[in-house]
C-alpha cells in the first residue's frame, strides 16, 4: 500500500483548457493581482504614515489589507505562473504550504473583520469611551487573539490531511491547492477530515458571525435613537464599507468551504474561489477609500507631497 509520499508532484488543471479563454483569464488575473497589491500596499502605506489615520479602526484596516496582499499572493502567482509557461506542476510540499497560508490567512480574515465589528460597536455604541476602550494594547492583543485562534483551529484537520494517501491520481481540478479537490483525489477515507472540515468551518463562521451580529444590532439600536436623520445617515456611512466586505468575504467563503462533500462538482468551487482570492482583495482597497474621506485626504496630501518632492528635485538638478 502506498502512502503520501508516493505522490511528489500534482497537477493542477486551472480553469481553463481553451489557449483563447487562458489569455483573457491570465489578463484579468493580472490586472487584478497588481491592483489588488497597490491597492492595500497603499492602505498600509497611509496608516503608517498620516497622524490622521491612527485611531483603532484604521490599526485593523491596515491588519486587514497585509491579510489581503498575503492571501491573494498564495495563491494567484503561481497560477499566472502556471498560465504563462505553461507548467501545470506543483509539488506536493508546495502544495501543502500553499494550503495551509492561503487557510491561515483567509480564516484569520474573518475573526479580524468580527474585530472591526467590535470596534465600529465601541466607535458608535460608546464614543465617549472609545479611545481608552479601543487603544493600542487591546488592539494589538485582538490581532494577536485573531491569528492565535486561527492556529489552533487550522492544525487539527491540517495534521489529518497530510497524513492522507493517494495512489494513483495526482491531477486537482482546481487552480490552487484546496482542501476540496484535494480529497477528492485521495485513495484514504476522507469521510472524518470532510466531517471535521464542515465542523471547523461551521465553528469559524458560528464564532465570528455572533460577534459580528451582536455588535450590529446594538449599533442600529443606537443609530435608530440618533435624533436627527443626518445623524444617522452619517453612523450609518461609518460601517458601510465594513458591512460590504463583510458580506463579500462571507458570502463567497460560505459556498467554498461549508460543503456536504468533496466529492461534488468542482465548477462553482473554482469560480467562487476566483471571487475570494482575486475579485475581493480587489475591490477591498476601493470599497474602504472611496467611502472614507479621511483615507481619501490623506492619498491626496501624500500625492501631492510626492508630485512636489520630484518638482523639486528636477528644478534643483
Amino acid at each position: 500500500m502506498r502512502n503520501h509520499t508516493a505522490v511528489t508532484t500534482f497537477i493542477l488543471l486551472g480553469l481553463t483548457d481553451d489557449p483563447e479563454l487562458q489569455v483573457l483569464v491570465f489578463v484579468f488575473m493580472l490586472i487584478a493581482y497588481l491592483l489588488s497589491v497597490t491597492g492595500n500596499l497603499t492602505i498600509i502605506l497611509l496608516t503608517l504614515l498620516d497622524p490622521r489615520l491612527k485611531t483603532a479602526m484604521y490599526f485593523f484596516l491596515q491588519n486587514f489589507s497585509f491579510l489581503e496582499i498575503s492571501f491573494t499572493s498564495a495563491c494567484i502567482p503561481k497560477y499566472l505562473y502556471s498560465l504563462s509557461t505553461g507548467d501545470r506542476t506543483i509539488t506536493y510540499n508546495a502544495c501543502m504550504c500553499q494550503l495551509f497560508f492561503a487557510y491561515v490567512f483567509i480564516i484569520t480574515q474573518f475573526f479580524l473583520l468580527a474585530a472591526m465589528s467590535f470596534d465600529r460597536y465601541v466607535a458608535i455604541c460608546k464614543p465617549l469611551h472609545y479611545v481608552s476602550i479601543m487603544n493600542q494594547k487591546v488592539c494589538k492583543r485582538l490581532v494577536f487573539c485573531c491569528w492565535i485562534t486561527t492556529l489552533l483551529i487550522i492544525f487539527p484537520p491540517l495534521i489529518i490531511l497530510l497524513g492522507l494517501r493517494f495512489c494513483d491520481s495526482n491531477i486537482i481540478d482546481h487552480f490552487a491547492c484546496d482542501a476540496n479537490p484535494i480529497l477528492k483525489i485521495s485513495c484514504s477515507d476522507t469521510w472524518f477530515i470532510e466531517q471535521l472540515f464542515i465542523v471547523c468551518s461551521v465553528l469559524i463562521f458560528i464564532m465570528t458571525l455572533v460577534c459580528v451580529v451582536l455588535s450590529y444590532l446594538y449599533i442600529i439600536r443606537t443609530i435608530l435613537r440618533f435624533p436627527s436623520a443626518q445623524q444617522r445617515t452619517k453612523a450609518f456611512s461609518t460601517c458601510s464599507s465594513h458591512l460590504i466586505v463583510i458580506s463579500i468575504s462571507y458570502g463567497s467563503c460560505i459556498f467554498i468551504y461549508i460543503k456536504p462533500s468533496a466529492k461534488d462538482e468542482m465548477a462553482i468551487n473554482k469560480g467562487v474561489t476566483v471571487l475570494a482570492t482575486s475579485i475581493s482583495p480587489m475591490l477591498n482597497p476601493f470599497i474602504y477609500t472611496l467611502r472614507n474621506k479621511q483615507v481619501m485626504q490623506a492619498f491626496n496630501d501624500l500625492f501631492t507631497k510626492l508630485c512636489f518632492s520630484l518638482v523639486l528635485r528636477r528644478i534643483l538638478k
